[in-house]
Parts: structure tokens; sequence; C-alpha cells
């Protein structure tokens, strides 16, 4: 029977980088994945590199950026190997926050925020199809990717550098043998390895040994496609968000809502996101919707990730990554893939453990 170093239970974007991560360090690895890799909350996703100090937990904030600078590096590799264009695009974000009065302004404390950025220009001319009465904007130096030509290139740079992929393959059980990992049993056959790493994301919960609290937090989303391109920055404002891709579609979310595992979208709902993000940019109000879907985000009772060793020698975990699973791609993998072959994680990751569910330091 064939045997890996490394098994990985997941095939999203945190699954696939880590992939290439442990093959950069010379690890035999097998990615098992319970349907087509990259096609779940991977592939559902914005795509904002968001680490702005108005939307990151404070004790996210290092990784956060961390992981943003890693970025341009990150689709310059994964690009080369691939030969896909991600559509890495740095224009910024045009940010408007809570008003004071709402219940998300009364949260937010005294700036930082007016800090984050200045416009270049007016914003009548630096995004002149927003709202003329929208005055309240920053300018934010973010960057934003498409996610799925981002997966669609990380997993095709993965099988470039020889991972194997295993697609359509549930794993039902994490597989010890003498109080250690052993490797992986799907619903048809088992493979072996005596490193596994739980990257399911919002179904990494559903494994033994160690169930971890990852729920799915569910997301409804849009893409619109108009005559003209209406946009160059992206926008994001309470309730609504609106991300221009360089192919001319307009993604719009997104939703969050504990619905278990259903993915479905609602007609409503679906209305109610375009009309908050017409209020914004009133020209999306007459674009042609293309498309409506629905993915569901790993969440955690802390909204934190869940990073590293678990008490069973060899099992690991990287999942609950919630909302930034595509910012965090890199910086994750850099992190687990160190600490999987004995390396120096280079963070502090301490409030990331599977152990602080249990009451355990």
């Amino acid at each position: 029977m064939t045997t890996w170093d490394v098994i990985i239970v997941g095939g999203g974007i945190i699954g696939l980088s880590l992939s290439i991560a442990l093959r950069k360090r010379g690890a035999r690895v097998l990615v098992v994945e319970r349907g087509e890799p990259g096609h779940e909350a991977s592939y559902a996703a914005g795509g904002m590199l968001a680490d702005c100090l108005l939307d990151t937990p404070p004790a996210l904030q290092g990784l956060a950026t961390a992981s943003a600078r890693m970025y341009p590096e990150f689709v310059h590799q994964i690009q080369d190997e691939s030969g896909i264009d991600v559509d890495l695009r740095d224009a910024g974000t045009l940010l408007f926050p809570a008003p004071r009065g709402s219940q998300a302004g009364k949260a937010r404390k005294d700036p930082p925020y007016a800090s984050l950025g200045r416009f270049p220009a007016p914003l009548a001319e630096l995004e002149p199809a927003v709202a003329a009465g929208e005055q309240s904007a920053i300018h934010v130096k973010e960057r934003s990717v498409d996610p799925r030509a981002l997966t669609a290139a990380t997993l095709k740079a993965a099988r470039h550098r020889e991972v194997d992929i295993s697609s359509g393959a549930e794993v039902t059980e994490i597989l010890v043998a003498e109080g250690r990992a052993s490797g992986v049993r799907t619903r048809k056959t088992t493979y072996q390895a005596p490193v596994i790493v739980n990257c399911a994301g919002a179904w990494s919960g559903q494994l033994s040994p160690h169930r971890f609290p990852t729920r799915p937090v569910k997301g409804q989303m849009l893409a619109l496609v108009t005559p003209h391109k209406l946009l160059h920055h992206v926008v994001r404002a309470p309730g609504v968000y609106i991300i221009p891709r360089s192919d001319g579609r307009i993604v719009v979310g997104s939703t969050l809502e504990d619905a278990g595992y259903d993915k479905r979208t609602d007609a409503n709902t679906i209305h109610q996101l375009q009309d908050s993000a017409a209020k914004l940019v009133p020209g999306l109000g007459e674009a042609r919707l293309l498309e409506a879907w629905a993915g569901l985000r790993p969440g955690t009772p802390d909204d934190l990730p869940i990073l590293g060793a678990t008490p069973t020698l060899g099992y690991f975990v990287a999942t609950g990554h919630f909302r930034d699973g595509i910012l965090l791609a890199p910086i994750t993998a850099h992190i687990m893939a160190q600490l999987m072959t004995g390396g120096d994680p280079g963070h502090d990751i301490s409030a990331f453990s599977p152990l602080r569910f249990n009451g355990r330091s």
C-alpha cells in the first residue's frame, strides 16, 4: 500500500496551500477532499484581503497583516507554476464605517479608523459611480483576489509539485494506533501516514478524535454584470461589500447565517443584497444578475482559527478561518508547515491552540 509523510484532510485553499509548503520541505503529501478541491468555502468567498483594524479581531491582527504582506510573492509563485492569472488587484478599498449612532458604531472604539487611509483625490473623482451623498469613506490600502481563480491555480500548482489528490473521498475517521495518528479512513478505503492535518473547514468538527467546535456559517452572494465598468475599488459598508473583478464581474455579498449545511440561496435575500449595493452604487440597480450562490464558512466560538498540534501525536489542525481563509492561506501554510516539520513557526499561535476549548493552556 502507498504511504505518505502527511495526509491533509480538506482540499480548500488552506489545505492546498499547506500541501505546497510541505512539498517545498520535501514531504510526500496526499490531499483527501470530500468533494471537488477548492469548491466549498474557498470557491464561494469574496476574496478581499482585508487586514483592516476595524474588521480584524485583535488576537488575529498580527497574522492577518503578515499574511497580507506575503500575498504578492505567494501569488507570483502560484501563477508561475500554474499559468493561471488570479486577478490580484491593489487599487484599495473605499470603506464606509458604521454610523456612530448605530449598534456597530457604538461598538467601534474612537479612531484609529480616521488614520487608516486618506483619499488621493476627492471621492467624486476617485470613484464617481458611488452615490453622491456618501462622503464618509476611508481609503484603505488593501488588495483583493479572485478566489475561484486562486484555488484553481493553487490546485494546479500542487499537482505540478506532485501532491497527490483524492477527490470525492469523504474522510470518516482519523486512524490512531498506539497513541499516535496513523492514517485516515474514507467510505471506500484507508490511507496511511504518520502525520495528519485536519483542514476540513466547516466539516472539521465531525472527525474524531478531538471534535473541534467548528460550525458552518452560511454566506449568500451574487455576481452582477454591467454594460460598462462601474468600479475600480472595492467598496465596503455595514451590511454589504462590492468587489469589482478585472473581467467585468461585480461580486456583492454577504450574509452571515447559522443555517447548518444548507447552501440554498433565497431570492429575497439576493434581492436585498443587490438593493443594498445599489444604494451605494446606483448603477448596480440596473445591473444584470449573472449568478447567485452560497458558501459555508468554518466558524468557531471565538471567531478565531484553530491552529496547531492536538493531544494525539502526529495529528494537527488548521481550520476555523471563518471569513479570512483566503487572506490567511499564505501565513497558515507557512506556520503549519514549519510546525509539522519541527521548525520555528515564527509567530505566537497560542491564542489559536486547539486546546483552548477544553480548559487546557
